[in-house]
């Protein structure tokens, strides 16, 4: 601790006398403070504000009071590393290169990211937590301040990257990140802000052998803090409509695969598991709670742009499905996303656009008055957060490539288009087991209409429609 101390003296008086050296902007309502939140593998509807029945997050839940809370959020690439990436460049997974979860970190060295963008605009830029694209915890290009985990890291007493110096820091890793957050948050600067926040909750602690496999440490690996590992005992758990069903229709589901059992109720993901997911986001809420305190006691609340997602979904045993969240049903690849900016952003509104991970970088740059320096794959929420945008997308790309962390789902990469009420799964390894959906209809995806005649027309557009969005070739 007391060297660690000692670091952050040091890094915090350089910082000061850089800006005692140098003229920047103050955070004004067209340049604010940045501070976006990334919960791994947070699902759509885990939170109160989404009408969860008993989870308790009423700090999130006053983003969404007090901001927006997006009705319609999605991953473009169900899958952390990918996700991240986009999250940061506002790249689809096969522009940016980062397509899965294995050890990416020469590429993710590289990556053009919106934070370099900030930086060179002047703004003190700092990423605290899990970076997860490879396992080199080291520096990224972009960022002043640094503090990341070894790969997925551990829950407890985690292996950090300290702004150069690796140690074992001893308490839970939610209220660690936190508390880093904070004493970055309690500098005194001149010049606007950016804080990422990437929390390793809700991802278990996991083993990683040496052919690359992952198995879980503990029962189902999620670690809750100790003041939480009773929440929610005696609560029942909300079901969708579509779990625990055997999967009909859709072959790639169907497959028999070695010794594994066939999808349907004894697949599940386990109470216990959901309840400790839960658990583990109770502590991410705290933290929220003193983040945004510690903004109203410097008087900056207000100048200060709260953004908070997930990277992918999560599934609770619809379908039959666990831990395979690679796949493009709707629990997978929906989001939370809240933004509280009260200057910009009216209190309680319920955008119903589409915005996706790739949105999340042109929205920050252009709030932080920065030009992409290349085309962008996404689009600037702003127009939406302001209430103004008259068009928006109707369609957008889904995409995943195989890998080999779980058998059940080997060559099934796929691309899909999701519209405002279709989507169309085409698998690029598995003949004659795409799908397609009438979302309007069929919410859970229950029933593949891939082979309906009366949606032969539908399909050929929607397939032309992937074609577009896919401009090169398969």
């Amino acid at each position: 601790m007391l060297l660690r101390s000692r670091l952050g003296a040091i890094f915090w008086l350089a910082s000061s006398l850089i800006a005692a050296a140098t003229t920047y902007a103050a955070p004004t309502p067209n340049r604010p403070n940045i501070v976006l939140i990334v919960v791994d593998d947070l699902r759509f509807d885990d939170l109160g504000a989404a009408g969860h029945p008993f989870v308790e997050t009423p700090n999130i839940d006053r983003l969404a009071r007090e901001g927006a809370r997006f009705l319609n959020a999605f991953a473009t690439t169900p899958l952390c590393s990918p996700s991240r990436a986009s999250i940061l460049t506002g790249l689809y997974a096969h522009r940016h290169g980062i397509v899965d979860n294995t050890d990416r970190s020469a590429a993710s060295h590289a990556l053009a990211t919106f934070p370099r963008g900030l930086q060179r605009a002047g703004y003190e830029t700092a990423f605290i937590g899990k970076w997860h694209m490879g396992n080199d915890e080291t520096r990224r290009p972009g960022f002043d301040y640094w503090v990341a985990m070894k790969g997925q890291g551990q829950a407890t007493n985690p292996l950090l990257n300290e702004n150069g110096t690796s140690a074992i820091v001893r308490g839970y890793v939610s209220d660690i990140f936190t508390e880093r957050a904070l004493e970055f948050l309690g500098a005194r600067r001149e010049r606007p802000f950016f804080l990422q926040l990437a929390h390793k909750a809700l991802h278990p602690d996991i083993l990683q052998r040496d052919d690359g496999s992952t198995v879980p440490i503990g029962e189902g690996g999620f670690v809750p803090a100790e003041r939480h590992r009773t929440l929610y005992s005696r609560d029942a758990l909300p079901r969708r409509g579509n779990y625990a069903l055997p999967p009909r229709g859709k072959p790639a589901l169907e497959r028999r695969i070695g010794n594994l059992p066939l999808l349907g109720a004894s697949t599940v993901t386990g109470d216990d598991t959901i309840r400790d997911r839960l658990r583990m986001l109770a502590a991410v809420d705290e933290g929220l709670g003193q983040v945004l305190e510690a903004l109203a006691k410097k008087g900056i609340l207000d100048d200060t742009l709260i953004v908070l997602t997930g990277d992918n979904g999560y599934f609770y045993g619809e379908h039959g499905l666990s831990e395979e969240r690679r796949l493009a049903y709707e629990e997978s690849i929906r989001l939370p996303l809240l933004v509280r900016y009260p200057r910009l952003v009216k209190a309680g509104s319920k955008p119903a656009q589409m915005a996706l991970t790739i949105d999340l970088a042109p929205t920050l740059l252009e709030l932080g008055g920065v030009a992409p320096e290349r085309t962008l794959d996404g689009r600037s929420l702003v127009p939406v957060l302001r209430g103004l945008a008259r068009e928006w997308r109707t369609s957008f790309l889904v995409e995943y490539w195989s890998d080999t962390v779980f058998p059940r789902i080997e060559r099934m990469g796929y691309d899909a288009v999701r519209t405002e009420r279709h989507k169309y799964i085409r698998y690029r390894e598995l003949e004659g087991m795409d799908e397609l959906y009438d979302l309007e209809r069929d919410p859970y995806e229950l029933e593949n209409l891939i082979h309906s005649p009366g949606l032969v027309g539908v399909r050929e557009a929607l397939a032309a429609e992937l074609g577009r969005l896919l401009p090169r070739p398969r």
